[in-house]
């Protein structure tokens, strides 16, 4: 009895596959493969990846390495986008403040142990986030200004007008947000410091002098860090890093090695270009290697123009799968062979 349902259910099947595709073949109709809900896709997925190569008759599939799902520039976009939204962000301001908060809430979301540093220059309050992660007896620090320049001196048209700061200010934030989310800290043999500085790009405005976060910042440390990396200007659609002159040679080089390793050698260009003055000189000027990434030439740089359109993710997401590519191999300084 049993075999004789068998050889029914056998012959049923059979004769509706056939019929399916005598169907498909006269209408032209081809087998769909079935779509995939991704609406509840968990952040920062990781996706196991077959080898169909490896499936046979007597074998089961074989799973290769899981993939880990890393730094997204469109996300980073949306970092940058929301700031832009509050309005220009010069130190002191409304606007300041909304995104001191923003910055302190995207941190904790992530579960980075979040601490600010309040200080006061020329009257004006200002103050410098600090996001920590990760364990070992080293420290290394990535930072990046969340201020915008008040007043867009070089705007030929309209040199009163705040500057909105899509690429000055809000790129390297997004950066180290997006790197927040991602950066797998088990594989960093050292603490992360992620460190937002305020009140970096008024300089020559008012009496005000430029890079005064940084410069309080260094002026308290307790502890000497490795090394820092500071990023700034990165967003730009028309992206060209070269080689800043006050940075640190050694760990310059090496990060600009691993951007052509990644297949950013257009962008990375490995030649000296500019030596800037910028949030890692403080740190030079105490011994401490640092390295700016910045790009400098920008034509919108402390104009109105600094708008939201002249920013890419993809310029975003070659810094930030940098960062975290090198991290993430240890983030060593020296660097080891």
């Amino acid at each position: 009895m049993r075999t004789r349902k068998l050889r029914v259910a056998t012959n049923v099947v059979v004769s509706t596959l056939f019929l399916y595709l005598f169907l498909a073949g006269c209408s032209g109709l081809k087998p769909t493969a079935p779509t995939v809900d991704i609406s509840s896709t968990p952040r920062n997925p990781i996706i196991p990846v077959t080898d169909s190569t490896q499936i046979g008759p007597n074998s089961s599939p074989e799973i290769t390495p899981l993939l880990k799902i890393g730094f997204d520039g469109q996300k980073a976009m949306d970092h940058v986008i929301a700031q832009v939204s509050l309005g220009p962000r010069p130190t002191g301001s409304d606007a300041s403040n909304q995104t001191a908060t923003y910055i302190e809430s995207q941190l904790a979301s992530d579960a980075w142990q979040v601490t600010t540093q309040p200080f006061t220059y020329k009257e004006t309050s200002a103050k410098n986030i600090i996001a920590k992660s990760g364990e070992g007896a080293n420290v290394v620090i990535v930072g990046a200004h969340y201020d915008t320049r008040r007043r867009a001196d070089q705007d030929n048209a309209i040199p009163q007008s705040p500057v909105p700061g899509a690429n000055d200010g809000a790129s390297g934030v997004a950066v180290l947000l997006e790197l927040a989310r991602v950066l797998d800290l088990e594989s960093v043999k050292s603490q992360v410091w992620l460190v937002f500085f305020d009140a970096e790009d008024n300089g020559q405005l008012d009496g005000w002098d430029w890079i005064v976060g940084s410069r309080y910042f260094v002026s308290k440390l307790e502890i000497v860090p490795q090394y820092a990396i500071i990023v700034d200007m990165v967003g730009d659609k028309d992206q060209n890093l070269f080689l800043d002159g006050n940075s640190d040679r050694v760990l310059r080089d090496h990060l600009w090695d691993i951007a052509g390793s990644l297949g950013y050698g257009e962008y990375f260009v490995p030649k000296p270009r500019y030596s800037m003055l910028d949030d890692h000189t403080p740190f030079m000027q105490q011994g401490i290697p640092a390295v700016d990434i910045i790009d400098f030439d920008y034509a919108y740089w402390h104009t109105s123009r600094d708008t939201t359109d002249k920013v890419s993710p993809e310029s975003l997401e070659r810094v930030g799968r940098l960062l975290e590519t090198f991290l993430e191999s240890g983030g060593d300084y020296p660097p080891s062979n």
